[in-house]
């Protein structure tokens, strides 16, 4: 069909077809298209997208199909959709080559993560679009299996300039959580005027008035239920309305009309539609292979077909999902288990597959069979298939005929469900495998399990007893499996931080048990540092968290081992002021989670580096991960605080934005349970209001976050950020408590980091000669570090102590370097702080303000900052989770807009990085 030729229109649907015929011509253009047709069974999505299909002339056109009975199988329905491109593979960057070969099964692999895997099939649906525009359907998406749903829904969201339309079909009453955030159209009933000529096109014969307007009301403008509700009804029931149908609901009765349709044919044709509705892909192959060896002639096709019921073409596909179910429903158990096994023998099917349909022709307990689904959830759960996972093990534990294997595979279900997250199956898994009859280890892995469902649903401060617990009963069983555990409980104690009981805490260190010298793994040294932190104290845990830190900081780190304990590492590294190691480790973190698309932890990671960003004065590295945490949020759907935006706007000193989402953040941790983002929240707000001079406000949340030790650095922030207050205030006493507090630990730390900020918060309670040598110390011992913005704020603290003593001169060398320092790293209120004090020394300074580009959108911007730093249009995508294509699409407005015509040009008229950044 060529472009202009319109074809056959679809009766009462102009509104729609001209939407879609809208969405191709954009589509055409280079600009991307997402759209969800949601409407009941039978109402007509389906033939609004084959519409949509046959007006996408000279595009690539993919189409899937949802299928009930594969909603178990992880990726079913992506893979039918990416099968025809799967020859593109090798021009994904590699990582994604890995996480969707993974995931569809064509090589081994570490489990990748959903999102990699989503960034993947956009990968590859653009790269099929460079040749031609990609027209991608998906129908009965409501029955797509969850991993597909989740992949194709973050397609759907970072779609923009790839030329690519991506429309799914959808019941209306779906509760397809993973769609409802994108475009929709709602397909409605006919109008009555089409409804009654659309049931004039069904007739062979004369309708009673009466039997007519109930039909139309009945049907409610359905399309399908126009066409065969008539089917339903005798000629006599049509002609006078005698004997009418008892009432039922619309659905099942357009299935129980096509019930009644299947009832008359031939026993044989009934079975291979059966078998059809059993095989889901519609492989004709495997079909005709099962008819054979179920003995049906290859003519028994044809009475389906002519009915209307079913095309055997290059794919069978059924007239509508309803024939499919009712094929279904008309069968006993013992014909379908006939079908499956007939099925289970084809050649062509993969083994998950076959596993599947050899459990459900299965009529009784079979090890064989179950040790067989007991692989394929493997399989599954190695391709990141966690629901597929736990429905091939919870299978093989009801075909286990041994009670303690079928308590061991409910146990596997139940982590398979809780890695999905699927916590209230989990649970329920849980406790009917704790009716069984598990050993000592089952019982412990039980444990572990409810705990970890409470630590991952919602951070609950029971966490922390519930994973001590496990660990314990752990302990004289798998000893590695308990330090794990230990060390899980140690994360959740610290994130609950002033929210957990001490007791809880104190006993988790108690128990830890000692390792032996020759036993001692980097995570061993870590988990003996945090116990001995709790158990005897700072200055006693410094030299094992040293050892630590140094084993992380220098030995390989696998993914599993890094993604466990990188986040706790970073932050003892901060705790006990060791900058370098915060520099590293936090580096560490956000690389070993961005390689792994392991975007939840990513977003951790890239919180701690952040606050080092901070630290070190980085404006520009500081902006991109601003920009990277917002990408992830948005491809995840996450609600966790934006405690990097938080931060950075209160580094940057825009109460605008800082104090909002402090205030949002403080309520939203609370509720959480999150102890550790409290102090955060806290210590920005006080790093905000000391900024901007306002010393007495910034004193009640500084207080409150030196007030919690148990949420270690952020602690011992707040703490220096009380003293700088409490001293501006007047209130000596408070200051002087907070730096008795804080010289405890920073005395024993030693590092230059450490004493320097000592130095410079004793200065504030010192006199004379006094003060001046400890502010001295101060920029001395913080100019041997990385950490530029501790060294700033002292020179702006000895520069206005100086102008206090009348040392104007001594005092602009100080407050002039103060100044240029915060410039240069975006630290608008301190810097403001700065250039007030010379003022008053009598040297004027340019007043910052906040350059942007307004002309610019925050991600033309975004891009343009990668680009500057020579990223490739791959490496920005992978980084911002949206495809090469985009990425070019938006760099050439970039280009447009700033009058450039190369990316070496970008970083000489770019706005300041750490300004352009607006945390919003």
């Amino acid at each position: 069909m060529s472009r202009g030729d319109r074809g056959p229109s679809l009766r009462g649907r102009r509104s729609e077809c001209e939407s879609l015929e809208q969405l191709i011509a954009s589509v055409r253009t280079g600009q991307s298209r997402v759209l969800v047709l949601r409407g009941e069974a039978g109402i007509g999505k389906t033939a609004l997208l084959d519409h949509l299909a046959g007006r996408a002339a000279e595009c690539h056109v993919a189409r899937a199909t949802g299928v009930e009975s594969e909603m178990e199988l992880a990726f079913a329905g992506l893979h039918q959709l990416c099968a025809p491109f799967l020859d593109r593979l090798d021009r994904l960057p590699a990582p994604q080559q890995d996480a969707l070969g993974t995931a569809f099964g064509m090589r081994d692999g570490s489990t990748p993560d959903r999102f990699l895997i989503g960034l993947a099939v956009l990968s590859l649906l653009s790269d099929v679009a460079e040749d031609r525009p990609l027209v991608c359907l998906v129908d009965d998406a409501q029955w797509l299996d969850q991993a597909s749903a989740q992949a194709l829904a973050f397609v759907a969201r970072r779609l923009f300039a790839e030329s690519v339309a991506l429309v799914f079909a959808t019941r209306s009453t779906a509760d397809d959580q993973a769609f409802r955030q994108l475009p929709e159209m709602l397909v409605r009933g006919l109008g009555d005027a089409d409804a009654r000529a659309l049931l004039r096109t069904a007739l062979r014969g004369p309708l009673d008035s009466a039997v007519r307007d109930e039909i139309i009301a009945e049907a409610r403008g359905n399309p399908l239920a126009l066409l065969e509700l008539p089917r339903s009804r005798t000629p006599a029931q049509l002609a006078f309305g005698l004997g009418m149908p008892v009432a039922m609901p619309l659905v099942s009765r357009m299935e129980q009309g096509f019930l009644q349709r299947l009832a008359p044919l031939p026993v044989d044709t009934r079975r291979l539609l059966l078998t059809a509705a059993v095989e889901p892909v519609g492989d004709v192959t495997v079909l005709w292979g099962a008819a054979e060896r179920l003995g049906i002639p290859p003519g028994a096709a044809t009475p389906a077909a002519e009915a209307g019921l079913i095309e055997f073409g290059a794919r069978v596909r059924f007239r509508h999902p309803l024939v499919r179910s009712a094929a279904w429903r008309a069968a006993d158990v013992r014909e379908l288990q006939e079908v499956h096994g007939a099925l289970a023998e084809a050649a062509e099917l993969d083994p998950d597959r076959r596993a599947w349909h050899r459990a459900q022709a299965s009529s009784g307990p079979d090890e064989a069979v179950a040790t067989e689904l007991e692989r394929s959830a493997d399989r599954a759960q190695a391709r990141g298939g966690f629901a597929a996972a736990a429905a091939f093990h919870e299978r093989a534990a009801e075909l286990t005929p041994d009670p303690v294997d079928r308590a061991a595979r409910v146990l596997a279900a139940a982590q398979a469900k809780l890695q999905a997250g699927d916590f209230d199956p989990a649970l329920d898994l849980l406790a009917t495998a704790e009716a069984g009859p598990l050993d000592d280890l089952g019982r412990a892995r039980v444990d572990l399990m409810r705990a970890q469902t409470a630590y991952a649903s919602s951070r609950s401060n029971e966490a922390p007893r519930l994973l001590l617990a496990a660990a314990k009963r752990l302990e004289p069983l798998d000893i590695e499996l308990a330090r794990q555990t230990y060390l899980s409980a140690f994360s959740a104690a610290l994130y609950a931080g002033r929210f957990a009981r001490a007791a809880d805490l104190a006993e988790l260190a108690a128990a830890v048990p000692r390792a032996t010298t020759g036993q001692r793994h980097r995570g061993d040294i870590l988990l003996e540092a945090l116990a001995s932190l709790v158990r005897d104290g700072y200055s006693a845990s410094l030299p094992i968290a040293r050892r630590a830190l140094r084993a992380f900081r220098t030995e390989e780190i696998s993914v599993a081992d890094g993604l466990r304990s990188l986040w706790v590492t970073s932050v003892v590294a901060a705790d006990v002021w060791d900058d370098e190691s915060f520099r590293i480790l936090s580096t560490r973190y956000v690389q070993i989670a961005r390689d792994a698309g392991a975007l939840s932890e990513l977003l951790l990671a890239l919180n701690a580096h952040l606050i080092m960003l901070i630290f070190v004065g980085d404006p520009e590295a500081a902006a991109s991960v601003v920009d990277e945490a917002r990408a992830v949020r948005e491809a995840t759907g996450s609600e966790r605080p934006l405690y990097e935006v938080m931060v950075l706007g209160s580094w940057q000193g825009r109460e605008e934005y800082a104090l909002p989402l402090i205030e949002a953040s403080m309520t939203d941790v609370v509720s959480r349970g999150e102890g550790i983002g409290a102090s955060v929240a806290q210590w920005a707000s006080a790093l905000l209001l000391n900024g901007l001079g306002r010393y007495e406000e910034a004193l009640i949340p500084a207080r409150a976050a030196g007030d919690c030790p148990q949420e270690l650095a952020a602690a011992n922030w707040g703490l220096v950020e009380l003293i700088e207050s409490a001293a501006r205030s007047g209130a000596t006493d408070v200051a002087a408590d907070a730096l008795e507090r804080l010289s405890a630990m920073t005395q024993a730390s030693g590092t230059d980091w450490a004493l320097g900020v000592e130095s410079r918060s004793r200065a504030l309670l010192s006199e004379g000669d006094a003060a001046e040598r400890l502010y001295r110390e101060a920029i001395e011992r913080l100019s041997r570090t990385a950490v530029r913005a501790e060294l700033a704020r002292a020179r702006l603290l000895y520069g206005e102590w100086l102008r206090r003593e009348g040392r104007r001169l001594d005092a602009r060398e100080h407050l002039r370097a103060a100044h240029e320092l915060f410039t240069a790293m975006g630290a608008t209120g301190f810097g403001e702080r700065a250039r007030r004090e010379l003022l008053a020394t009598g040297e004027t300074a340019r007043k910052r303000t906040v350059e942007t580009r307004d002309d610019l959108t925050a991600q033309e911007a975004q891009i343009a900052r990668l680009a500057a730093r020579q990223r490739t249009n791959s490496q920005i995508g992978a980084q911002l989770f949206i495809s090469p294509r985009t990425v070019e699409w938006h760099l050439r407005k970039v280009f447009t807009k700033l009058g450039v015509s190369s990316r070496k040009e970008l970083s000489g008229v770019l706005p300041d990085a750490a300004q352009a950044s607006a945390p919003v």
